[in-house]
């Protein structure tokens, strides 16, 4: 008859000390708009995947991927001005 064991890392892997400091939630929270892009578009793109896309649907991928692209380079202008030293001017 062999045992049954759990590992260790499984049971622990959520215990109070594993939890998201501050500084990696103030990271997700400006992602935020990044990741709610990201999504918007996926979920254009799986709107068309058992089907032909007809025109309206290229528009709204398109569009869905021209909000991801500025969502992402609006992140990395914050991350480039948060970098200047003595602030942006």
């Amino acid at each position: 008859m062999s045992h049954i064991v759990t590992v260790q890392d499984a049971v622990t892997a959520f215990a109070d000390f594993m939890e998201p400091t501050d500084a990696e939630l103030d990271a997700i929270e400006q992602e935020m708009p990044v990741i709610l892009a990201d999504v918007d578009l996926l979920d254009a793109q799986i709107i068309t995947l058992d089907r032909v896309p007809t025109e309206l649907d290229n528009r709204r991928i398109r569009r869905a991927r021209n909000r991801a692209l500025a969502a992402r380079i609006a992140l990395a202008n914050r991350t480039a001005a948060a970098m200047l030293p003595g602030g942006a001017a």
